[in-house]
């Protein structure tokens, strides 16, 4: 082995042990294995660094099915796990060429969706991205007009699934890892796509990246320099966004006092921040104004809505609510809730049981005879325990201040046509006995 085939364990190796300070240590090095030069570099360099009694090595292989020679990748991604003695699994995937992200941004979804559904607790999911690529990622992001976290590139390590995705070779240049696979003798699959300029990153890699090279040789680790700064940066915003989130109630509740007191470019920062700590996706700056401009400065008793695939920020009274989008309608198939069922409601709707308890709540015999799960339609009553008349539920949801998007929402418990629970807020009158169940809804959004 050469000197520069040496570095690159070396450096394999220290970036682990630096993991280790945030990740803890790995229960299995889950090996994201393509087969191409990057994937097996990094399989075969953490193969020989192993020492015995370390982490178990497993390589997964995705089969996008794109290609007409898909299915002898996998089987050379095979042979070559089996060569370095590692455990090795395939999954074959349906990628749709029509998806509206584009067939790169569907293949990417696909394929970590296997990685994902893997992955155990403590797992480190593996990435052989390098120098080159975060080069690239941070072009790519420039050009696309992206925020300072996008200028960040592809981040070393980050939660996922049940445990977490690194990158230990953003520091090692593409020439490194292509000098390690000739060194060791090293066989690979070349996927043809990767030559397709009609892709934006092959277009930069083929065109762009060499000219680039050609005039400032040490260009790509200028730019993964200039990426990790970006990063640090977005970390000091992160926590400056923090400390601003601190003083309302929750990521997804915004105080609009609280947001009133900071600059423009503060408030889209608590905002982006709390979209992201919310899971959601990341707004674009459009919104991130149109949030500021629009909902901040509105009138309490207004309800204006800011939008974007796969989030949403409405306001109500004096607060702003940062949320997944919410679709309500009847299924074809009734939801049955039981006492030992539970019910997913969707999309940040959060998770509905009934628990036993030793007081009076929802009679013994409906809860085990099992509640249909409904949402208004209007005209509902209910009445209360204490009260002689039924209420309509929409004046009580008004009185309770429940937030008006939410509304619709709530999940309603029938027997037959008798409203029995309205979630986790009331239960009839007519319908409570000793030793009965109480609805939890949990993980669910804000009411208030």
């Amino acid at each position: 082995m050469n000197v520069d085939a040496r570095i690159l364990q070396d450096r394999l190796i220290s970036r682990l042990r630096e993991f280790e300070s945030a990740a803890g240590k790995p229960g299995r090095y889950v090996i994201a294995y393509s087969g191409g030069i990057d994937s097996t570099v990094l399989l075969h360099a953490l193969v020989s660094v192993r020492s015995a009694g370390t982490a178990p090595i497993i390589a997964i292989h995705v089969d996008h099915g794109l290609h007409p020679r898909s299915s002898q990748w996998e089987k050379a991604c095979r042979a070559q796990a089996r060569e370095l003695g590692v455990d090795y699994r395939s999954h074959k995937v349906v990628v749709s060429r029509d998806a509206g992200g584009g067939l790169e941004a569907a293949a990417r979804e696909a394929r970590y969706a296997i990685l994902g559904s893997v992955m155990q607790p403590g797992d480190w999911l593996l990435s052989a991205h390098h120098e080159t690529d975060q080069a690239e990622t941070l072009l790519l992001n420039l050009l696309r007009g992206s925020s300072l976290t996008g200028l960040a590139g592809m981040g070393a390590i980050r939660k996922f699934s049940r445990g977490f995705l690194l990158r230990p070779l953003l520091g090692i240049s593409g020439e490194a890892i292509r000098e390690y696979a000739h060194a060791n003798r090293l066989g690979w699959t070349d996927d043809p796509s990767n030559t397709d300029t009609a892709f934006d990153r092959n277009y930069l890699r083929q065109n762009v990246m060499p000219l680039l090279a050609a005039r400032w040789p040490a260009a790509m680790a200028r730019l993964r320099q200039s990426a990790d700064l970006a990063a640090e940066a977005s970390e000091l915003l992160a926590e400056l966004a923090d400390l601003d989130i601190s003083d309302s109630p929750s990521s997804g509740k915004l105080d609009i006092d609280a947001l009133s007191r900071l600059s423009a470019a503060r408030q889209r920062n608590v905002i982006r921040r709390a979209v992201q700590r919310c899971g959601l996706p990341a707004p674009p700056a459009s919104r991130l104004y149109q949030a500021v401009h629009e909902l901040l400065p509105a009138k309490e008793d207004a309800q204006p809505l800011v939008t974007w695939p796969g989030a949403e920020i409405r306001r109500y009274r004096k607060h702003l609510y940062i949320l997944a989008p919410m679709a309500v309608g009847k299924t074809e198939t009734a939801a049955i809730l039981k006492p030992d069922s539970m019910l997913d409601l969707g999309i940040g709707q959060g998770k509905l049981s009934l628990e036993p308890v030793g007081k009076r709540a929802i009679e013994s015999t409906l809860a085990q005879r099992g509640l249909e799960l409904r949402y208004r339609e209007g005209g509902e009553e209910i009445t209360l325990p204490g009260r002689p008349h039924s209420r309509k539920l929409k004046k009580l949801l008004q009185e309770k201040g429940i937030v008006p998007w939410m509304r619709d929402r709530l999940p309603l418990l029938y027997d037959g046509d008798r409203l029995v629970a309205v979630a986790d807020l009331w239960i009839a009158a007519e319908c409570i006995g000793e030793n009965g169940f109480l609805p939890k809804w949990s993980e669910g959004p804000d009411l208030y």
